[in-house]
C-alpha cells in the first residue's frame, strides 16, 4: 500500500456517499481519529463500570484472568470497643508441697527457688550448672524445688520427666536427685543421644532397670508431669527454664550474678 503525499484525495470521497455505509468507509485519517476516540471512550466506560462495581458491592473482580480481592472493612464488634483482648494476668506460683515436691536444701531455708525445667533443654543444662554453684555459695539459705515443664519439640523430655518420677518411686528423693543430676550432666556433655538412655540412666544411678522400665512404660506419671506444666503456665511460665525466687519469676538461663542478686535481695527482706 503506497502512501500519498502532496495531494489530498478526501474530497473525492466525502461528497460521493451520504449514507451511514459511506461514513464507515471514509478516508483513512478520519477513520483513524474516530477509532482512537471510540477506543478512549470505551476504556473510560469500562473503568467507570469497574470502579462502580467495586464501590457498590463487588468483592471479587476478575481482571485479566486473575481474581483481585477488594478490601472490605469488617464490621466492628461493639463488645471489643476497638481494642485487642487483654490476656489474663498470671497468678502466683503454686506453693511448695513438702510431701509431693522434689526439694533439695535445708527445709528452713530463707529463700526457695522453684524451677520449671526440661531435661532436654540446652538452656536448662546451662542453668543446672549455675544453680549448683548458687547452692554451694548459699548452703544454709537456699533450697531448690524442681518441677516439670517438658517442651513438645524435645523428643526425650516427656519420658525423662516421667523417668525421674519413676526414680523417685523406686529410690526416694535421693534417687530422684541422682537421676536428675546424671541426666543433666549427660545432656551438657552431649552424650545423651538415644531414648534407651532414659532407662540405662536409671541403672547408672543404682536403680533396677527392669523395674524402672516397667514403671516408665506404664505411663503412670504422665498426668503428674502434665499437671506441673499446667501449674507453671498458670504462674506465667512460657519457656524453660523458669525460676521463681521467693515467688518472683526469673525467665531463662541467667548469669550466676543475676541469681545471686535476686537471692541477696530476698535475704534482706
Amino acid at each position: 500500500m503506497s502512501v500519498e503525499s502532496g495531494h489530498d484525495h478526501s474530497h473525492d470521497h466525502t461528497h460521493s456517499r451520504s449514507s451511514a455505509d459511506s461514513f464507515f468507509q471514509g478516508p483513512p485519517k478520519t477513520m483513524f481519529m474516530f477509532g482512537v476516540l471510540a477506543g478512549v471512550a470505551g476504556c473510560s466506560i469500562l473503568v467507570l463500570a469497574v470502579v462502580a462495581w467495586a464501590i457498590f458491592g463487588g468483592k471479587n473482580l476478575n481482571l485479566g484472568g486473575g481474581t483481585q480481592q477488594v478490601a472490605v472493612q469488617p464490621t466492628p464488634n461493639p463488645a471489643d470497643n476497638g481494642q485487642q483482648p487483654t490476656p489474663s494476668p498470671a497468678g502466683p506460683v503454686k506453693p511448695v508441697n513438702e510431701k509431693a515436691d522434689h526439694i533439695k536444701g535445708p527445709k528452713n531455708a530463707k529463700v526457695t527457688l522453684i524451677e520449671y525445667s526440661d531435661f532436654q533443654c540446652p538452656f536448662c543444662n546451662r542453668h543446672f550448672a549455675t544453680l549448683q554453684d548458687l547452692m554451694k555459695q548459699y548452703p544454709n539459705d537456699v533450697r531448690l524445688v524442681y518441677r516439670h515443664y517438658p517442651l513438645s519439640f524435645h523428643p526425650f523430655a516427656q519420658k525423662l520427666a516421667e523417668g525421674s518420677e519413676c526414680a523417685n518411686e523406686l529410690g526416694g528423693p535421693d534417687a530422684f536427685w541422682k537421676y536428675h543430676d546424671h541426666i543433666f550432666q549427660q545432656m551438657a556433655a552431649g552424650t545423651f543421644t538415644d531414648a534407651a538412655q532414659t532407662v540405662t540412666g536409671a541403672k547408672d544411678v543404682g536403680l533396677n532397670s527392669d523395674k524402672f522400665k516397667t514403671c516408665l512404660d506404664s505411663g503412670k506419671y504422665a498426668a503428674l508431669v502434665a499437671q506441673d506444666e499446667q501449674d507453671g503456665q498458670a504462674a506465667g511460665v512460657e519457656g524453660t527454664p523458669g525460676t521463681f525466687v521467693n515467688g518472683k519469676m526469673i525467665s531463662g538461663a541467667v548469669p550466676l550474678a543475676q541469681l545471686k542478686a535476686a537471692v541477696d535481695a530476698a535475704l534482706k527482706k
